[in-house]
């Protein structure tokens, strides 16, 4: 009772204060003035005050925000350490199989010294690739590399 005496004073306040600036010609400030103003009284005529006032006294409505607020603090932890991480831990795996799978061992480079062997031929240059959706393996290879 006591909100909803207060709500409508202060849109009354607000109108009046809405019509002194209309006054002084300052039409669009005192049209804004008078929106802000008429809020409250619109709360107060939809009841929503009412449902405010009885849930701040309600300890079971204080409980409920509680578990809102510990279940929003989880989410928040999840995502950080997710980020921290780099990713889920499916992500986690695959980015790791194919960093496994693309290792290569660094070639052996001749003796300096010694008897001068002949160097094996190089490999032969990979023929044409007849499909155009293997160029994007590749592609697709780097970006996997690189965890995207």
């Amino acid at each position: 009772m006591i909100a909803e005496t207060v709500c409508s004073a202060v849109a009354a306040a607000g109108l009046g204060i809405a019509a002194v600036t209309a006054y002084r010609r300052r039409f669009l400030a005192a049209t804004r003035i008078a929106a802000y103003a008429l809020v409250p009284l619109g709360l107060v005529l939809t009841g929503v005050v009412e449902w405010l006032a009885d849930t701040a006294f309600s300890p079971t409505a204080w409980a409920g925000f509680a578990l809102l607020g510990v279940a929003w603090g989880l989410f928040l932890l999840t995502r950080t350490v997710e980020r921290r991480r780099g990713g889920t831990r499916k992500e986690r795996r695959a980015a790791a199989r194919s960093a496994r799978r693309e290792a290569v061992a660094p070639d052996a480079s001749a003796p300096s010294l010694g008897t001068a062997a002949p160097r094996p031929a190089a490999r032969p240059a990979a023929a044409p690739r007849a499909n155009s959706s293997d160029d994007f393996s590749d592609i697709e290879a780097i970006l996997k590399k690189h965890g995207i």
